[in-house]
């Protein structure tokens, strides 16, 4: 295959960008992304079969079930890093090994059902704290330890909203070229 048609299935709608001033519209359009993720992505993948599920979403990528389990496992994450940020002062949140998370045999082999309610719950948590933020509150900020990087939450909005559609898009793109 192709670098550039790799590239385009590992990326399909392009990498994270950071707006140079991130607006009211961005932040709105971003919560009501990770408030309609769950929904979108259950009604993409409950059709699917066993074998469907079991299906990588490009040469050498996860299957959709690890794919599924992750989004809920990397959003758990999310929420804990937002709730980190908004009650310590600019804390290093605690990174984890994402690959090694999707090789565990839960991962691998779990009902998807276990992680569309969870990722419904903890996104419904989510919604609700961060259409409560202040513009205060949205200036906090946290450390990632893998180069130090200083993330505020406005931008963490953003990178959690361009997650979950980057993955569903993943799934969306392998249904559309195995004609599911």
């Amino acid at each position: 295959m192709e670098n550039e048609t790799l590239e385009q299935l590992r990326y399909p709608i392009g990498k994270f960008e950071t707006p140079e001033t991130i607006t009211s519209a961005d932040l709105e359009k971003w919560i009501t992304d990770l408030e309609t993720l769950p929904q979108r992505l259950s009604d993409l993948v409950a059709p699917l079969s066993e074998q469907q599920l079991e299906t990588p979403y490009r040469p050498g990528g996860w299957t959709v079930r690890q794919l599924v389990h992750h989004i809920s496992d990397s959003h758990h994450n999310s929420y804990i890093r937002f709730k980190w940020a908004l009650t310590e002062d600019t804390p290093t949140i605690k990174a984890y090994n994402e690959k090694a998370w999707a090789e565990l045999f839960d991962t691998r082999t779990a009902p998807i059902l276990m992680s569309l309610y969870h990722l419904s719950a903890i996104h419904a948590k989510l919604v609700y704290l961060l259409k409560g933020l202040s513009e205060e509150d949205l200036q906090r900020s946290f450390i990632h330890p893998d180069g130090n990087q200083k993330t505020n939450l406005k931008e963490n909005i953003g990178r959690y909203a361009w997650h979950g559609n980057h993955h569903y898009s993943h799934i969306l793109n392998l249904v559309e070229r195995k004609g599911w």
